[in-house]
């Protein structure tokens, strides 16, 4: 079993998850994530680790990396910290808002940031395998995609990728206006639909929620505000 997850690793250019090797750490001004200090990191670490760098984006005190030393000492293999669902956003990036740099996070990214298969699987592979220590599902507000499954947006493929997000417009007990057009609601949906989805991974995935139970991994929901690049925590 080992040798055929090994042969996967290098067929989907991941081989250094089934590495040995530690990368070369050394950058200018950052050590990057390496297999001795993500074998350290416990899940509340890469958590504040997190909190930090949102701290470091919100004040413009973001670190100053060279991306060129990362990209060689990451080449050999990565050990990221943390692993983010989050929505396609032009302003949500995870790396930026958490002030991260090239392999410290896996990214999983979709509108509404929800999980299906796809993503729980990869998931799965960022934790289990790459020994990525927490699951952070990221929403946002002001999101379109919230906004089009609070308005019942029929589009093409669209149509079906939102009624994935449904659910949480139905979480909401909210009466009035149940559109787009109320922020309130919007921004209640968006905070639903993080909740949901940390839920979701929960039960849908038995491999995370066992390490999740026995504390090897973290499953948290937060929110950035697009407005001020503060993420709110759950």
């Amino acid at each position: 079993m080992k040798k055929l997850f090994a042969a996967l690793c290098v067929a989907v250019g991941l081989a250094g998850c089934a590495s040995t090797q530690t990368a070369p750490t050394t950058s200018s001004s950052y050590t990057t994530m390496d297999k001795s200090a993500q074998s350290a990191m416990t899940a509340d670490g890469a958590i504040a680790a997190l909190k930090d760098g949102n701290q470091r984006f919100v004040s413009g005190n973001m670190i100053k990396r060279d991306l060129m030393k990362q990209v060689k000492a990451t080449g050999y293999a990565q050990y990221p910290l943390a692993t983010v669902v989050s929505c396609i956003d032009s302003r949500a990036g995870p790396e930026i808002v958490f002030d991260q740099g090239i392999g410290d996070v896996f990214s999983a990214r979709v509108a509404g940031n929800f999980v299906n298969e796809d993503i729980l699987g990869s998931l799965e592979f960022a934790t289990k395998a790459a020994g990525s220590k927490v699951v952070v599902v990221l929403g946002h507000s002001s999101c379109g995609a919230i906004k089009g499954a609070c308005d019942d947006v029929v589009l093409g493929n669209l149509t079906g990728m939102l009624a994935k997000i449904k659910p949480a417009v139905a979480d909401v007990s909210m009466a009035g206006d149940r559109t787009s057009k109320n922020d309130a609601f919007v921004q209640m949906v968006a905070e639903a639909n993080v909740k949901r989805t940390v839920n979701d991974i929960m039960a849908k995935s038995p491999v995370l929620k066992a390490m999740a139970d026995a504390g090897q991994i973290k499953i948290v929901g937060a929110m950035l505000d697009v407005k001020t690049g503060v993420v709110t925590w759950y």
